[in-house]
């Protein structure tokens, strides 16, 4: 019977981290019509789109500290009820500051599910469970914007898009609330049998922070940079952010499925750096502006990179954390993955000194450094 109960509150978890997968990347989409049919300015629709992160990196790390002390269930829920509410404001207002607010609260609620429902996935089902979320997760950031993207095309009404969100939050909370808890899974053998004494929050960013700083740069350097420079190859550029998207977050998906099937061991990671330095590589490589096949190509390797680095940064901290500390160990790695989404910001200011080459370059070069440091601690046995 409790295996049972388990199995359903874990789909009710799978359900919560998909729809803030949506409720956060559904916007994408969503403000060409805000701008086009309402009349906002370009410059606060992207701020819009911005500020969502003001919100969600604090709450990342809040999240999981109360998700040790309260139970990941009250975090989550919370963090569902948010996303629903600020996607409701934007439902019904679209006027300035409004705007703001509602990308704010969303971005609140998405960081309280992301890092507590990450640690609740843990403590049901270990190890398998962490990396399962991080699939479900991206399966929510890859499918909002694609849907959102073909009912706008369809239908040209925010208004729908808005409320297709908060519906499926909204589902997702009272489906958390009526499947209730579970007990934390046994531990039963595996790399998640390490002592406690050889367990610490420092061991545990040691080994998965150089795989987070890989996870969201290689995404955002796909959508933004990439799709950019390939526009005046393609005959439709308007479609290029979309189509990396899904050429991305595909290649990330089937990484982190193969991965979960197969076992990968922890030379994975390594592999996944060694895919970000190639990306990266090649981005440089095409220069200012690339054919469709590179932009293919280079799409695919930092899709692949994202999605190896996600799952092993995520077992590195299963791992390695307290069992007290597990929800504070997955704030602290998701905040250093959403760093990356500064790094196209840093790249425009960046290229008009020194080039569109230099900065990839560096990255690269920084990406093998990874996968050195990556190789080095499995050697010495410090990763196992």
């Amino acid at each position: 019977m409790s295996s049972r109960q388990s199995a359903r509150v874990f789909l009710g978890v799978t359900l919560l981290l998909f729809t803030a997968g949506w409720a956060a990347n559904h916007f994408s989409s969503v403000l060409v019509l805000i701008r086009d049919q309402e009349g906002v300015s370009s410059v606060m629709v992207n701020a819009a789109f911005g500020i969502y992160a003001l919100g969600m990196l604090p709450c990342l790390l809040i999240g999981g500290m109360l998700a040790d002390r309260w139970g990941p269930r009250f975090v989550v829920l919370t963090g569902g009820i948010l996303s629903a509410l600020g996607n409701l404001m934007l439902l019904f207002l679209h006027e300035g500051l409004l705007i703001l607010l509602g990308r704010f609260i969303v971005g609140t609620g998405v960081g309280l599910v992301v890092s507590a429902g990450t640690a609740w996935a843990g403590r049901l089902r270990g190890g398998s469970g962490v990396t399962l979320a991080g699939i479900i997760l991206t399966l929510g950031f890859a499918i909002g914007p694609i849907v959102a993207s073909a009912v706008g095309v369809m239908t040209h009404s925010e208004e729908l898009l808005f409320a297709l969100s908060v519906s499926l939050s909204a589902l997702a909370v009272v489906v958390g609330l009526l499947l209730g808890d579970a007990p934390r899974v046994p531990i039963s053998g595996g790399t998640e049998t390490i002592k406690a004494q050889a367990r610490s929050l420092r061991k545990a960013l040691a080994v998965s922070l150089p795989m987070a700083i890989w996870v969201f740069s290689c995404i955002t350097t796909s959508i933004v940079i990439l799709a950019a420079r390939a526009a005046d190859n393609f005959n439709s550029p308007i479609l290029l952010p979309a189509i990396s998207s899904a050429l991305a977050f595909s290649a990330g998906l089937i990484a982190q499925y193969l991965g979960r099937k197969f076992a990968w061991g922890r030379q994975s990671g390594t592999a996944g750096a060694l895919f970000a330095t190639a990306g990266y590589g090649l981005a440089a490589f095409g220069g200012e502006t690339i054919s469709v096949p590179m932009f293919v190509i280079t799409a695919v390797l930092l899709g692949t990179a994202y999605g190896l680095c996600l799952r092993e940064g995520l077992l590195g901290v299963n791992t390695y954390t307290p069992v007290e500390k597990h929800g504070t160990g997955i704030g602290f790695y998701y905040v250093f993955t959403y760093f990356g989404f500064a790094f196209p910001v840093l790249f425009d200011v960046i290229t008009p000194r020194v080039g569109y080459a230099a900065p990839l370059i560096v990255i690269a070069v920084l990406a093998f450094a990874s996968a050195i440091l990556r190789a080095l601690q499995i050697k010495r046995g410090y990763l196992v």
